[in-house]
């Protein structure tokens, strides 16, 4: 055993227990995202529906998305965890989470959603960027960094619903030309706002197919 591991040792990201990053117990308990639900935004649902009445009606730039987990007490714990508590460590956990329970995309390269770069600073760490690199090991699909983020978005988390989709309309730009096939990968979906507002550059730069995976969701 490490001296570091003696002095600083690992804990469960959700009931700090010492020993793993997740313990078995809590993950046992996360609750995953699982059939039947919405063919389009993921939403999990008594049956299975082409648009569900949370993104029916609404002009969707992604073609699926599809998360893990449910968004609720320990997926909020383990990402409080990863996102504001430097635990890097959580990145494979959570790419290992997500390989379990979501098919493997049809797409010639995986992207993320580009996060606030002062955060990222504060941080030490891009969750999105790290989960994407790690989904793209373990699918072997190309990654690339396709899109780029403005300064000064104000966080999604902070707004009331109706804000969120005028916060992110013009947040992102294309990097560079985007193969026909994207994954795009987000640590947690929401309302959809954000990962539209990618899709939208991306279709811009070249997709004509745009796959949204996120390690959990929330549900309505």
């Amino acid at each position: 055993m490490a001296l570091l591991d003696i002095v600083l040792p690992c804990r469960c990201a959700v009931c700090g227990r010492v020993g793993a990053s997740l313990c078995g117990i809590c993950l046992q308990r996360l609750v995953r995202c699982v059939p039947p639900c919405c063919n389009r935004c993921g939403a999990p649902s008594p049956w299975p529906v082409r648009r569900c009445t949370e993104c029916g009606g609404r002009r969707l730039a992604f073609a699926s998305a599809r998360a893990a987990l449910v968004y609720e007490t320990g997926a909020r714990a383990f990402v409080a965890s990863w996102k504001e508590r430097g635990r890097r460590d959580l990145a494979i956990v959570a790419a290992e989470i997500v390989a379990a329970g979501v098919p493997r995309p049809t797409a010639d390269v995986v992207t993320f959603v580009p996060g606030d770069r002062d955060r990222q600073l504060r941080r030490g760490h891009a969750p999105a960027a790290a989960l994407a690199a790690e989904l793209a090991s373990a699918w072997t699909i190309p990654l690339a960094t396709l899109l780029r983020r403005r300064p000064g978005i104000d966080r999604q988390r902070d707004l009331p619903r109706a804000e969120r989709r005028r916060n992110v309309v013009g947040a992102f730009s294309p990097r560079r030309p985007s193969p026909p096939n994207v994954c795009l990968v987000d640590d947690v979906y929401t309302t959809g706002s954000t990962a539209t507002a990618c899709a939208t550059e991306l279709r811009r730069a070249g997709a004509r197919r745009v796959e949204v995976v996120c390690f959990a969701r929330t549900v309505r």
